[in-house]
């Protein structure tokens, strides 16, 4: 089996995994999940990110990982769990009182794979820019790993800190945008159109490339590898990522309708019908 192959199997549990993490407590956000399903896989099993189960929060000789738009939990965990961080069957336990798996990831519980608390929207940038400095100043060579909606990028904090991020050369972190053009109120086009990203963010300095298919895992694998060989040139790298909202079930695709609702019992059985079991359900 070849391992883009394996990639994709591992992805198609993730979903699985998401899908029955909101249908349980009817409440979470399937859509945007499910859109960063390749991006998350690659990052953790695709040989992407040098990453270590044996979780401590001090990061030292590792690269990092900051999710800024937490209320894509539902992928996080998944995949973290899948990758060794913490039981696959504590996924059971997603957005329960006393859970540590809460709807946006915090750090207080102690779950093995969460760095910051991403509640709040606009913020994960700031963070991740401190630990890729953290790492300069401690001649540590491993890069810092971030992800950010589009609509998220509406937030004004994202854009001093991405100021910041080239004017300090901070050339050890990737960031990538999730470029789904959705969000809770409909299409970012609707609420508040962005412009050109790209040119955005290289007039702030950044180097800029883009993964046109954010769903296709090859093309992800590959558009990562090629940010890695960007670092270290005196430029903050970021990497624009088209996804589709609700990626792998047909009725959440092309729609903002299931940014932050879960399936019905009828809708799980269909969507779990489009997503067959490959590595186990929890």
């Amino acid at each position: 089996m070849s391992k883009i192959k394996e990639l994709e199997d591992f992805a198609t549990q993730v979903r699985r995994d998401i899908l029955r993490q909101v249908h349980k407590v009817n409440s979470g956000h399937p859509g945007g999940s499910l859109g960063c399903t390749e991006f998350f896989t690659a990052l953790y099993q695709g040989g992407i990110m040098e990453h270590k189960p044996e979780f401590n929060m001090d990061g030292k000789d590792e690269d990092l990982f900051f999710l800024s738009n937490g209320h894509i939990s539902p992928v996080f965990y998944s995949v973290l769990a899948r990758s060794g961080y913490f039981p696959v069957d504590e996924l059971n336990t997603f957005r329960l009182i006393d859970s540590r798996l809460q709807g946006h990831p915090t750090t207080h519980e102690g779950l093995p794979g969460i760095r910051v608390a991403s509640g709040s929207l606009g913020q994960g940038m700031s963070v991740a820019l401190g630990a890729a400095q953290a790492k300069k100043l401690n001649k540590d060579n491993h890069l810092v790993f971030s992800l950010h909606g589009d609509g998220e990028l509406q937030e004004g904090q994202n854009w001093e800190a991405i100021m910041y991020a080239a004017g300090n050369k901070v050339d050890n972190i990737i960031s990538t945008v999730d470029v789904n053009g959705q969000q809770i109120d409909g299409s970012t086009e609707t609420v508040l159109p962005m412009g050109n990203l790209k040119a955005k963010f290289e007039a702030f300095g950044w180097d800029v490339m883009e993964i046109e298919n954010g769903n296709d895992m090859q093309q992800v694998i590959d558009g990562l590898t090629e940010a890695k060989s960007r670092t270290g040139k005196g430029k903050p790298v970021c990497v624009l990522m088209t996804t589709m909202m609700g990626n792998g079930v047909d009725f959440m695709m092309h729609t903002h309708a299931w940014h932050g609702k879960a399936p019905n019992d009828e809708q799980l059985e269909n969507a779990l019908s489009q997503n067959p079991e490959t590595l186990g359900d929890y």
